[in-house]
């Protein structure tokens, strides 16, 4: 590494810290501002507000954030390197503007790796304190309120609730189902389905347990029967920025496991982890357009290039939002969704380094 690209790669990190503190900082004041009230109702002690919500929210917004700042932060070293004409001496020294982009590159890829660690295994985690305080102390108290609940538990086995009550976990009208290719085989159904806490099992009160072979029907009433199943009461519990809150791994498996019971509340998650692998692509290719749109010298100074900075960033965010949107009502692929804002900006940046005057 030369010293032209220490002397960038060292202004571009440095700016681009300077910028996430900058801004996440806005942002936590204004989030406090908001919740102050809910503070005050439910009255968290200082500690908890401050380590439990407030230092994890921070790693949460800096991510959040990271296309967006990255772009503003290349806008602005760049448009300045550009007012005081280092640019143009740079580039009359025989450099190519390629080469020029490599301290860029070198410094948005150690961000992107970053990136994808911290939102894979390290922000989750943090995500874990925030939103556990957010659903003690600022959401409402939840309430499972779905009916007729179908969730498939194994390859040939059923479970079906009418309705669920998750503060004392105890489901109504119970049914266990065993289904070889279309046939019934068993079922077993009950009035209610109970948890035990200290034997970790569901406990089923006065059970009828019917086994079909062919038109023959074998009836079999018990009293109490304790079981496990491939079913627990975290599963009838909030899902509140649930898929925040899970590691890479586990969002993984999450996936796996919702795909295997049939669910049709799949493509949050998906999105989620979709987005994890593109955010780096797209803070690579928003520096580049970073880089083209501000390396020419403007007369009117760097307020017009910042400016266009934010404006560009801005129409990023709409991309995201909208394609999410978009896959979670069905409209489009997940995978697909989480990949458009990358692709697009990919094609303007291919564009602008074509048609833009450097």
């Amino acid at each position: 590494m030369k010293l032209l690209d220490k002397y960038i790669l060292k202004k571009f990190l440095t700016t681009y810290v300077f910028t996430v503190l900058i801004l996440v900082s806005v942002i936590l004041v204004i989030d406090f501002t908001e919740k102050n009230d809910d503070f005050i109702k439910t009255n968290p002690s200082v500690s908890e507000i401050l380590f439990d919500y407030y230092l994890n929210l921070i790693p949460f917004y800096a991510n959040m954030l990271s296309p967006i700042t990255v772009f503003i932060a290349t806008v602005f070293v760049t448009a300045k390197l550009a007012s005081h004409t280092e640019i143009v001496a740079i580039l009359s020294s025989g450099i190519s503007f390629r080469r020029f982009l490599v301290p860029y590159l070198i410094g948005s890829s150690l961000i992107g790796a970053t990136i994808f660690v911290l939102i894979g295994w390290v922000i989750p985690n943090a995500n874990k304190e925030s939103v556990a305080f957010q659903v003690k102390y600022i959401k409402s108290p939840f309430t499972y309120d779905s009916r007729n609940i179908h969730i498939k538990i194994g390859p040939e086995t059923y479970v079906y609730m009418e309705s669920y009550n998750n503060s004392a976990h105890i489901g109504y009208n119970f049914a266990l189902e065993t289904i070889n290719d279309t046939n019934l085989s068993k079922k077993l159904s009950a009035s209610s389905i109970s948890w035990n806490a200290e034997k970790e099992k569901w406990h089923i009160n006065q059970y009828t347990l019917r086994t079909f072979d062919g038109e023959k029907e074998t009836i079999y009433k018990g009293a109490n029967l304790d079981t496990t199943l491939n079913l627990w009461p975290k599963d009838f519990e909030s899902t509140y920025k649930l898929e925040q809150t899970l590691t890479l791994t586990q969002l993984n498996d999450y996936i796996n496991e919702k795909i295997e019971r049939g669910a049709d509340d799949i493509e949050t998650y998906l999105i989620e982890k979709y987005e994890r692998f593109s955010y780096p692509f797209a803070i690579i290719i928003l520096t580049v357009i970073g880089v083209i749109v501000s390396a020419r010298k403007a007369r009117g100074g760097v307020g017009f290039q910042i400016a266009l900075g934010f404006f560009l960033a801005f129409i990023f965010i709409i991309f995201v939002i909208t394609s999410r949107s978009l896959a979670q009502v069905g409209d489009i692929a997940p995978q697909v969704a989480a990949w458009i804002p990358t692709i697009v900006f990919t094609g303007i940046g291919f564009l602008l380094y074509r048609y833009v005057p450097r």
